[in-house]
């Protein structure tokens, strides 16, 4: 979502058209996320705030990709150490974890690490404790930092858990989010679809390039967010198409319904 349909907290004037467009046509969109700061009810308030609205179903995120494996693969996991916002931690909580405290004498189950905006020093030493007491540790998204569009820099998933790794010598068990290809099982199964009847489209090639490779999709890069025309060149394999924006990728699905030439 964000760099692809919005930047930070701003929405890019060809997102609602675009969305437009596709319901004209009787395309399907789902929003996927590899940022679990926010639950699903966040999500779509966020949305809404901004113009959008969309249904629960429409929506996937890292931190649900994280909750579906656990209680997938890991039935006995029930109480977990997290370092999230409050918003993913309180999904953990409404898909039944118990969520330990800053305590040596409170034992999880597993370690689930996320963006943590909230992010606090002691926090960060109890995850890296339990980490190196071989507990199950997972990390909701691979992303080393968030696009925005303020003049920072914010530091993502994936650089949290190199920290972690360089004091406690150990990565995460799994990693989910992009390119995960189970990130799309849900939309799959959602829906009843086949991975070569989605177009996964976002704006970097190091997650949603090569997530929708890896799970034979078909790849659409756009380059409104992290991504630039160079990356795009150089990347091996290329994405299946890049397109400026959204506009462009809608005119030319238009134009694929219409029977007319493509241009990107």
């Amino acid at each position: 979502m964000d760099g692809t349909i919005y930047r930070g907290g701003t929405l890019f004037p060809w997102t609602q058209p675009f969305l437009e467009r596709m319901r004209a046509l009787g395309i399907g969109c789902t929003f996927l996320t590899n940022n679990p700061t926010k639950s699903v009810p966040d999500y779509l308030a966020h949305l809404e705030r901004m113009g959008l609205h969309a249904a629960a179903d429409q929506l996937y995120t890292s931190a649900q990709a994280t909750i579906d494996w656990l209680r997938r693969r890991h039935p006995e996991v029930r109480r977990v150490f997290a370092l999230g916002t409050p918003s993913m931690l309180e999904e953990f909580r409404q898909a039944g974890f118990d969520l330990a405290e800053d305590d040596p004498a409170d034992a999880p189950d597993a370690v689930v690490v996320g963006f943590d905006m909230t992010l606090a020093y002691p926090r960060v030493c109890r995850a890296a404790w339990w980490i190196q007491q071989k507990k199950i540790y997972v990390a909701t998204n691979p992303d080393r930092v968030c696009p925005t569009d303020q003049p920072t820099v914010l530091v993502d998933c994936g650089s949290i858990c190199a920290m972690l790794e360089k004091a406690t010598g150990r990565a995460p068990d799994v990693v989910f989010g992009k390119p995960d290809p189970t990130m799309l099982r849900g939309i799959l199964d959602r829906h009843g679809l086949k991975p070569r009847q989605i177009a996964m489209v976002g704006d970097r090639i190091y997650t949603d390039v090569r997530m929708a490779q890896r799970a034979k999709a078909f790849s659409v890069l756009v380059l409104t967010g992290e991504a630039t025309a160079r990356d795009a060149r150089e990347a091996d394999p290329p994405p299946h198409l890049v397109v400026p924006s959204l506009a462009e990728l809608g005119a030319m699905l238009e134009a694929a319904r219409a029977g007319r030439p493509l241009t990107a």
